[in-house]
């Protein structure tokens, strides 16, 4: 049985990352702080399947933190893989405390590769962004594109975090994965993300923030398909290093997208017009042939039918 270790594992995309692995027949080690970015008490419940079987343990620590690293090694002995998703999140939160998601970001990043070396995993998988292509004006973004202009300290910390991965897998030999994920939505998706936060305000008849004139659009990308590419990206051997676009390659703006949770919902919304923020980009959308080619990466989910799915969780939230 392959032991993997999630780090973030407690979260939105790290739970359902868990729940399939030990589906798969692995032994899941998640590590994750719990920290307050969002009310702790969502992550804990979203782990509390996974708490149940006897193949997932979990450790409550940072990946800053060298002991609590060591104290897996010795207690879980082989560990194969690594999933790294942990992460300062946000990039509009980067911009007021950037040191933080220098310290996590790139400081926790390369922890996790020492960890990887030490312990000679087969195989990492760095969990990057989108917003690594920055004021990026060819579309769709290509992972071969030139990658200037970043424009939020999460993105740097991000793209140092591909460049720590690229150098780790050339000196040590480690195989690794680096994935650029384009705005994942769903189930358990964080609070205060677009379609979990419009979809509460509305529901509760408060003003939805609206920054710019609705223009700005987004790749939005369901969560079973983000974790399908996960799962391809950790069974990928044929190069010791690549990075892949995971998103679904089509974009909606949004003002389409308030639409669409109008719909879902059954309620309209009250839109509070603001000025357009400092880290945003106009658009975001993957190209996602490399992956369709080299990993067999093909998203199914719709952003009405996701919407939908998501709406149906929220209202047993």
């Amino acid at each position: 049985m392959n032991k993997v270790l999630v780090t973030g594992g407690s979260g939105f995309i790290g739970s359902h990352l868990c729940e399939r692995l030990l589906k798969e027949g692995y032994f899941v080690i998640n590590l994750d702080n719990f920290n307050n970015y969002y009310d702790p008490r969502i992550k804990w419940r979203n782990i509390q399947e996974a708490l149940k079987n006897q193949n997932y343990a979990l450790y409550v620590g940072d990946i800053r933190d060298t002991k609590v690293l060591d104290q897996i090694s010795e207690e879980q002995e082989k560990i194969d893989e690594v999933v790294h998703l942990a992460a300062m999140a946000g990039v509009r939160n980067s911009l007021k405390d950037p040191v933080e998601y220098v310290s996590v970001d790139i400081g926790g990043t390369v922890n996790m590769l020492e960890f990887a070396r030490r312990n000679e995993v087969e195989k990492f998988v760095f969990a990057s962004s989108s917003s690594v292509y920055g004021k990026n004006s060819k579309v769709p973004f290509s992972e071969d594109d030139p990658l200037e202009g970043q424009v939020s300290p999460y993105a740097t910390a991000k793209r140092a975090g591909e460049l720590y991965c690229q150098t780790y897998s050339e000196i040590y030999n480690i195989p690794i994965v680096a994935l650029r994920f384009f705005t994942v939505y769903g189930p358990r998706q964080r609070p205060e993300m677009a379609i979990h936060l419009f979809t509460r305000l509305i529901m509760e008849g408060k003003p939805i923030p609206v920054f710019g004139d609705g223009s700005t659009a987004r790749d939005y990308t369901y969560i079973d398909d983000i974790i399908e590419g996960v799962y391809k990206a950790m069974l990928y051997d044929k190069t010791s290093f690549e990075i892949f676009n995971l998103g679904n390659s089509k974009t909606v703006k949004l003002s389409e997208l308030i639409r669409i949770i109008e719909k879902a919902v059954r309620k309209e919304a009250i839109v509070d017009r603001k000025p357009t923020q400092l880290g945003d980009v106009e658009i975001t959308i993957a190209d996602i042939g490399k992956g369709n080619a080299l990993l067999s990466y093909r998203p199914r989910t719709k952003i009405h039918k996701g919407v939908s799915f998501f709406s149906e969780w929220f209202d047993s939230f």
